[in-house]
């Protein structure tokens, strides 16, 4: 429909045209108007049948708006008459001043196009705060409803020289046409109408050209006046965005003070039922735990470990630890005046928070760090963790405490503060501290992408610096030293010449090379300053000191903030550039470790230390379990055997063989009675505890280290017999079972009632054993004392020593005397002993009293043993006597009735130690077990020293390095995230 309404409207134009034209001098070239226009040209034009062109069937009429084709129309018969011939100068005039407005256009659009540039520009140096939105004022946002004003600005700059509406290019008009927000779509907007007026132009009288060309003049008057006034708004637009940056920091620094008000108000919100919004784990963080695993894994930062972080380093008392709490915005560190405060490193990691709190790695206190109780609980305990990382005889740990540091406004960063380097040991150091002092700051310093923070006091002369020439050896091009001088109030002071200071921050002074300069002050001394006393008095010092005034110092060389910013953008920019590189050795790492694995232990889990440990814990708490499964006739019959061989020795030697030297039974029943009184009282309970416990070690032992067939591991028999001797270590008998064992032993002894014959053969056979075990002990000690019979010198060609020659003779002589009377007393007279020895010198053998006497122990023992199990042997059928009371029985057997005494007092006593050991003991050593196995799983000392080997090591080798490639990959998909 357009279109037929386009066609009229051209028809309608045309005759009006022709009239107008019947007095011109010439025609009109077809060939110069528009396709349209020649296709609608009436046929009473006298001239048209000589102009008109050959008519093709195959061509098509297109638009220079849509590119759309027309109809094709039918063409009118042609009349020719005579035309007037016109000069057209004028029409000339306005196409050159039409190009001229081409011109001023194109001026206007470049404007406003670069007007709109720098205002994107400006806007993205302005911080992004869309992640703390729930904690933004709702003033921040009709501020950045006020910035978007400025694309408003930049669309009305454009609107406003929207020349292109009258004679655009094709081009244009097209995409201006097509664009479904524009009003291009009026039927006085598209390209056809202006080739109509470009078509009236150039055939209107002289008068309305010059009239029109005059107009031009002052179009391209007003597109100049308009071009003035774009800049004009384009310099106000800056002027706006600075100041709405400024605002920006104005309202970041009120939010640090209203951080208290918000925390109350969230936790208000949570009382009340609202979900609080998780936020996730900030890209810092995430680098910061890569940091921890890699401290663990390999403390002595070799060169697996080239991550970067921010190592700070310094002359003590440089004022290296009060700028780390300038960038952190809390005083955090522990203060001294004058003595060596840093003891061990600090990898302290700042990251953006909406609470300024710190906590430690391996706790889950929160210390707030605008609270002063807080403040000084915080560095009291950086102070006990420093003091527990230095050895005994030492002054300093390379140990590493890690930090972190939450707060709105705090630069993303690690940060590690090293001892500070020093000149001379004094009183009270270890004799190694400065070398160790060197040692640590260059394995932190050696690492190729750490960036190195070199502190230097600007208060004392330059030529007393240390750190100075440490750090131009690790890096001598300075590609990653950035140099900072403190107490600069103090050196404008005190150094007669200011150039100096303009020298050390030029780079002139020093051996080394940075990558940047930069002067601070980090207070007037005062250690109960607070950061924003401190903050204040640096700024209010660089507004009126004479290094900038002068321009000595630049003012992007100037404050802590300022150097904040800067290093956070060089660690990240090393990070960016290294963190890759880093990911890719520890797969290939991972790799060979993996291989290593395979060809070793190709039928053995990956078990690292600690999974190795709760294996091993499975494994010793079920064998102390087995304790509780064993039988109670096992029990009884370990203890009663031990329990006898324990106490045979004083039984035989200190009451049967006294009690057997009386006369009658009425002497020897009361001396055995005396004798097991005293013995019960004194001794036996403490030894038949004794004995129990000896015997539950065994037991626990046995099960512990018995082979277990194919599953057997011995990577864990040190772990075993560790816990086995701290558990044996804390366990204490019950303090009650003596004395109750006590009243038992006694009862069981005072009992001589054999009620039946079985018993009475078992006490002969007790008897009989225990004298036949003795027997055999005094004839090997006889054997040793005498040397080798005849049979063995001649068969295995022995001979006797001189010493064994004379105890042989002085046995033979003894013997001699026993045979003439055996029912000797134990005891030899000294009448007997001068006999002795006279009988043996007058053979030429010469002896000494002490020698007779020792021989006759032994030689009366054996015939004392031999008579005895004589004896017991004929009392085998003596139980009818025994019943009788021995009356009128000429077989006395007492000493049957004192070991049956023995033995029930055995078989009770292993009964009571057996329920002490089942009901009480074996569940108190398992509780110790228990509690020896969380205290080793606690120690990590501990377990490396029990668990060691390739095995284990490998294991760990290969956990610590898959979980730094995890947290590394994890680092990196974040990091191309936020990019």
């Amino acid at each position: 429909m357009w279109r037929l309404r386009r066609v009229a409207v051209a028809c309608e134009v045309c005759q009006s045209l022709v009239k107008h034209s019947s007095g011109m001098k010439g025609s009109l070239s077809l060939q110069k108007l528009h396709l349209v226009s020649r296709s609608i040209y009436h046929s009473h034009h006298p001239t048209l049948k000589l102009q008109r062109p050959q008519f093709r069937t195959s061509f098509q009429q297109f638009s220079s708006l849509t590119n759309l084709p027309l109809r094709k129309l039918k063409l009118s018969p042609i009349k020719y008459g005579y035309q007037p011939r016109r000069n057209f100068w004028p029409a000339r005039l306005a196409a050159r001043l039409l190009k001229l407005r081409y011109l001023i256009l194109g001026s206007a659009v470049g404007g406003g196009y670069t007007a709109k540039k720098t205002f994107d520009q400006w806007k993205d140096m302005i911080p992004d705060l869309s992640d703390y939105k729930w904690i933004v004022p709702d003033i921040v946002w009709e501020i950045d409803e006020y910035i978007n004003l400025g694309h408003k600005l930049v669309s009305e700059v454009i609107g406003a020289s929207d020349l292109l509406l009258l004679l655009g290019s094709p081009g244009e008009t097209a995409f201006r046409a097509t664009d479904p927000g524009s009003e291009s779509d009026k039927p006085y907007r598209k390209g056809l109408l202006g080739e109509l007026i470009l078509l009236q132009q150039q055939i209107q009288e002289h008068e309305e050209e010059a009239r029109r060309a005059a107009g031009q003049y002052s179009t391209s008057y007003a597109q100049q006046k308009r071009k003035v006034s774009d800049k004009e708004k384009i310099d106000q637009l800056q002027e706006e965005l600075l100041h709405t940056q400024l605002k920006y920091q104005r309202i970041l620094e009120r939010l640090e003070k209203e951080n208290k008000e918000l925390r109350k108000l969230v936790l208000q919100k949570d009382d009340k039922g609202i979900h609080h919004r998780k936020l996730k784990k900030s890209l810092i963080d995430m680098y910061s735990e890569v940091l921890d695993v890699l401290s663990d894994y390999d403390a002595s930062y070799n060169t697996q470990d080239h991550l970067p972080r921010v190592v700070v380093v310094g002359d003590q008392s440089a004022g290296k630890t009060s700028v780390l709490e300038m960038i952190a915005q809390a005083r955090i560190f522990p203060r001294g005046s004058g003595e060596m405060m840093t003891r061990s490193p600090v990898k302290v990691t700042l990251s953006e928070g909406p609470h300024h709190v710190a906590l430690f790695k391996d706790s889950s206190r929160e210390f707030d760090l605008t609270k002063e109780e807080d403040l000084a609980a915080l560095r009291h305990e950086i102070e006990l963790r420093m003091r527990k990382n230095v050895k005994e005889g030492c002054t300093v740990s390379p140990e590493t405490i890690s930090l972190n540091v939450k707060g709105p406004g705090l630069q993303r960063m690690v940060l590690v503060d090293l001892p500070g380097v020093i000149n001379t040991v004094t009183s009270g150091m270890a004799p190694d501290t400065k070398e160790t002092i060197f040692s640590i700051s260059k394995a932190y310093m050696q690492n190729p992408n750490a960036i190195i923070l070199c502190i230097q006091d600007g208060s004392v002369d330059a030529e007393r610096s240390i750190v100075t020439d440490l750090v131009s050896q690790m890096d001598p091009h300075g590609r990653r030293t950035i140099f900072v001088l403190t107490k600069v109030d103090l050196a404008e002071k005190n150094v007669t010449s200011p150039s100096r200071i303009q020298q050390i921050i030029e780079g002139k002074l020093f051996p080394m090379k940075a990558l940047g300069y930069f002067a601070v002050v980090t207070g007037k001394g005062n250690s109960s300053e607070s950061i924003e006393a401190i903050r204040e008095y640096e700024e209010e010092f660089f507004q009126n000191s004479k290094l900038l005034k002068t321009s000595m110092l630049k003012a992007h060389q100037v404050t802590t903030r300022n150097l904040s910013l800067a290093v956070s953008d060089c660690f990240w920019k090393m990070v960016r550039e290294s963190v890759e590189q880093q990911a890719d050795s520890f797969k290939a790492t991972r790799f060979n470790l993996e291989t290593e694995w395979k060809n070793n232990y190709p039928r053995l889990r990956e078990l690292d230390r600690n999974e190795l440990f709760e294996k091993a814990k499975n494994e010793i708490l079920d064998e102390v379990i087995s304790l509780s499964q064993v039988t109670p006739k096992h029990w009884e019959e370990i203890l009663q055997q031990s329990l006898w061989e324990r106490v045979s020795t004083h039984v035989i030697e200190n009451i049967y063989l006294p009690a057997a030297q009386t006369m009658n039974s009425g002497t020897f029943n009361t001396t055995v009675d005396i004798k097991l009184k005293q013995w019960t009282d004194k001794q036996l309970p403490n030894k038949a505890v004794e004995v129990a416990w000896e015997t539950l070690q065994e037991e626990f032992s046995r099960f512990m280290t018995e082979p277990k067939g194919k599953e057997h591991d011995d990577i864990f028999d040190k772990l075993k017999e560790a816990v086995k001797e701290e558990s044996v270590k804390r366990h204490k008998w019950n303090d009650f079972a003596e004395d109750s064992l006590r009243v038992i032993q006694h009862n069981a002894l005072e009992d001589r009632s054999i009620s039946d014959k079985q018993q009475w053969d078992a006490a002969i056979y007790f008897m009989e054993e225990a004298l036949q075990a003795r027997l055999k002990d005094t004839e090997n000690a006889i054997e040793n004392m005498v040397g080798p019979d005849w049979k063995k010198r001649w068969l295995y060609w022995k001979n006797r020593t001189q010493e064994q020659f004379v105890h042989n003779e002085t046995k033979n002589e003894l013997e001699k005397m026993l045979k003439c009377n055996e029912e000797h007393p134990a005891y030899l007279a000294s009448d007997e002993i001068t006999t002795v020895r006279k009988n043996l010198e007058s053979r030429g053998v010469e002896v000494d009293p002490s020698l007779i006497k020792d021989t006759w122990h032994q030689v009366y023992r054996r015939h004392f043993l031999k008579t005895a199990l004589t004896h017991c042997n004929l009392c085998r059928r003596g139980f009818y006597y025994y019943q009788r009371h021995f009356v009128d029985s000429e077989l006395e057997c007492n000493d049957v009735v004192l070991f049956w005494r023995i033995q029930r007092m055995l078989a009770i006593t292993a009964n009571t130690l057996r329920q002490q050991l089942t009901n009480t003991e074996v569940r108190r050593l398992e509780k110790n077990v228990k509690e020896v196995l969380e205290d080793f799983a606690e120690d990590s000392e501990k377990k490396v020293k029990l668990l060691t080997g390739k095995r284990v090591q490998l294991a760990e080798d290969l956990k610590k390095v898959r979980e730094i490639q995890e947290k590394l990959d994890a680092f990196i998909e974040a990091l191309h995230q936020e990019k």
